[in-house]
C-alpha cells in the first residue's frame, strides 16, 4: 500500500482534480534493501500520470549516496518533465532506436527465436515508441576528471535511483541509445563537453509489476581466488548460451 497524508504531494489527477496524495516522506522507507535488489526489473511500460517533483527528488537523492573516488560526487540529473521537450528527446530517441533494432527484428522472424528476447525486444520497442508519453526523462550526466567521463562513478547513482524507483513504486528502466544524439541531445539539456550525459532513465508508474527476474544461478558467476571450468576465449557470452 501506499502511504497517504494530508498536507503531502499531490500525484495523482483525474480531470486536473487531484485524487488522492502522497506522503513523499514515507514512501519507499519500509522496502527491504535485498527485496529491492532482487525485484528491480526494467520496466519499460508506463502510465503517462504526472509524478511530482519531489519524489524526483527522493529517487535523485539516494542516487547521490553513490561511491565516488574521492568522494568526488561528479554526477548531475537533469529530469525532464515538459512534454514539448520529452517529445523532442522521443524522437531523435526513437530514430536511434529503430535502426538499432532492426537486426534484432530480424532475427525474431525465426520459429526457433527465444520467447525470452522477443518479450524483452518488444518492451524495449514499446518504449521507444512511448517514450513521449513516459512522465519523466531522467538524463545522468557528470564531470569529467582528466579529460574521461567519471562513469565508474555515475553507474552506481543510477542504481541507487533504479532501486529507489523499485522502493517508492515508479517504473524505470535503464538505457543509453540517446548517446546517439548526445552533442545534440546535451546541449539541449544545458549541458556542455565536460559534463556529458551517459544514461537515461524513463520514469513513472508502471502498468505492469515488479517481480523477480529470471537469473542464473550466483554459483555459475562465483569464484574464489581464481577462475577454472569456464571457457573464456569467447569475445562475448551469447546471451542464448547454455547455462
Amino acid at each position: 500500500m501506499l502511504p497517504f497524508a494530508r498536507g503531502c504531494d499531490k500525484v495523482l489527477a483525474l480531470w486536473g482534480e487531484p485524487i488522492m496524495e502522497l506522503d513523499i516522506d514515507a514512501l519507499g522507507e519500509d522496502v527491504g534493501l535485498f527485496d529491492a535488489i532482487r525485484t528491480c526489473r526494467h520496466i519499460r511500460r508506463l502510465k503517462p500520470d504526472p509524478v511530482p517533483k519531489a519524489l524526483i527528488r527522493k529517487v535523485c537523492e539516494a542516487g547521490t549516496f553513490a561511491p565516488s573516488g574521492g568522494n568526488r560526487q561528479p554526477w548531475l540529473f537533469v529530469a525532464v518533465m515538459d512534454p514539448e521537450r520529452r517529445r523532442f528527446i522521443a524522437e531523435r530517441y526513437r530514430e536511434a532506436f529503430m535502426s538499432y533494432i532492426e537486426p534484432a527484428r530480424q532475427a525474431a522472424r525465426a520459429p526457433d527465436y527465444p520467447d525470452a528476447k522477443r518479450r524483452n525486444m518488444n518492451a524495449a520497442i514499446y518504449l521507444a515508441e512511448h517514450l513521449h508519453e513516459a512522465p519523466v526523462h531522467l538524463f545522468v550526466a557528470g564531470w569529467k576528471r582528466r579529460g574521461e567521463a567519471q562513469v565508474q562513478a555515475l553507474y552506481p547513482a543510477i542504481q541507487n535511483v533504479l532501486l529507489a524507483c523499485r522502493a517508492v513504486g515508479l517504473g524505470a528502466s535503464l538505457t543509453s541509445v540517446h548517446r546517439a544524439f548526445g552533442e545534440e541531445i546535451d546541449e539541449f539539456l544545458g549541458l556542455s563537453e565536460a559534463t556529458p550525459s551517459c544514461a537515461l532513465l524513463p520514469i513513472g508508474w508502471p502498468k505492469g509489476r515488479y517481480g523477480q527476474p529470471p537469473r542464473a544461478s550466483v554459483d555459475e558467476k562465483l569464484f574464489f581466488d581464481r577462475v577454472e571450468g569456464v571457457d573464456l576465449t569467447a569475445r562475448e557470452r551469447r546471451a542464448d548460451a547454455p547455462r
